[in-house]
């Protein structure tokens, strides 16, 4: 069977789109869909249909893709296993994280980095998700830990952590609480930031997914910061992460979609080649454990590190 073929099948799984996974392979649109159609000559079912609002997996497709990525998944842990047992790598873990990274859970990476059977230093570079994701194709960094907004096919890819997502919306009547659907939230003006950290895709995303307006104030937030300062003055209304909201108020509310609640995910992102790969394995394995003993903030704006996390951002790897 054909290994890329089955990437290629992969890459359209993630961004639902042949022109996208070809541009992240780096192949011509024509040379990907031949890659899948062989695939699917090979296997006998088709994958995939293709309609105006996009590609979507046939119900063939939805059994087999899952298959496919724990295929790939399995296939990589071979190859960077034996990389690292014939070319052990040197050198701290390089990650990048976008500045929607809470303090909490980069405390978990550099337990992480400290807990590796061969322990080693963690150096951050916080930027802009389009810095770091062409330092990751550069080779500048090694692994990059940002929200899952934007698929990045070509590479590895591991959810690490998931929090929930609030709205702050001044029109909201005083006195109410509980939580707020999605669809009652199209006639409100959100405030938006430079689509530099995720927060930008992410709601123009949901709303765009579940067919819904999205109404934009004229203005436009410096940060996220500023976008909860904002619309907690009356400004406009916005959606947040719960961590990265700084003060408890009466018209903040949780957001759910047909009553569950609505969460925003972050991943860690690193190449397939990359000569830290068996330990970038074993670290994002590690990180995502320890992110899940992370709960949500009792209050909002509660997202300082733990002791322990204040700790490890201090200690380097012995």
């Amino acid at each position: 069977m054909n290994i890329e073929g089955l990437r290629y099948a992969q890459a359209v799984s993630r961004t639902k789109s042949f022109s996208a996974a070809a541009r992240d392979y780096g192949v011509t649109q024509p040379a990907l869909s031949n890659g899948v159609a062989r695939l699917e000559a090979e296997l006998g079912i088709k994958l995939f249909d293709r309609s105006p609002r996009g590609v979507t997996p046939t119900a063939h497709g939805a059994h087999v893709l899952p298959i496919i990525d724990r295929a790939l998944e399995a296939l990589d842990s071979v190859t960077t296993e034996a990389r690292r047992l014939t070319s052990p790598a040197v050198g701290p873990i390089r990650m990048g994280v976008s500045p929607l990274i809470g303090a909490d859970l980069v405390g978990c990476a550099f337990n992480a980095a400290r807990g590796l059977s061969h322990p080693r230093d963690l150096v951050l570079r916080e930027a802009d998700l389009d810095l770091l994701r062409t330092a990751l194709k550069d080779g500048e960094l090694d692994v990059l830990l940002v929200p899952e907004v934007e698929p990045m096919p070509a590479y590895r890819h591991h959810t690490i952590f998931t929090e929930p997502v609030v709205v702050i919306d001044p029109a909201v009547t005083p006195g109410t609480e509980g939580p707020v659907e999605l669809t009652d939230t199209a006639g409100a003006d959100f405030i938006l930031v430079p689509d530099t950290c995720g927060l930008t895709t992410f709601t123009t995303q949901l709303f765009r997914d579940n067919d819904l307006p999205l109404r934009t104030y004229p203005g436009e937030a410096a940060s996220y910061r500023v976008l909860d300062e904002w619309a907690r003055l009356g400004v406009g209304a916005a959606l947040l992460p719960q961590s990265k909201v700084t003060q408890k108020a009466a018209n903040c509310r949780p957001l759910v979609r047909g009553g569950a609640p609505v969460v925003m995910s972050y991943e860690a992102v690193w190449g397939r080649d990359n000569p830290l790969g068996a330990d970038l394995e074993e670290f994002v394995g590690f990180l995502a454990d320890s992110a899940c003993h992370l709960g949500p903030d009792p209050e909002p704006g509660g997202g300082t590190p733990s002791q322990a996390a204040g700790a490890a951002l201090r200690a380097p790897a012995e």
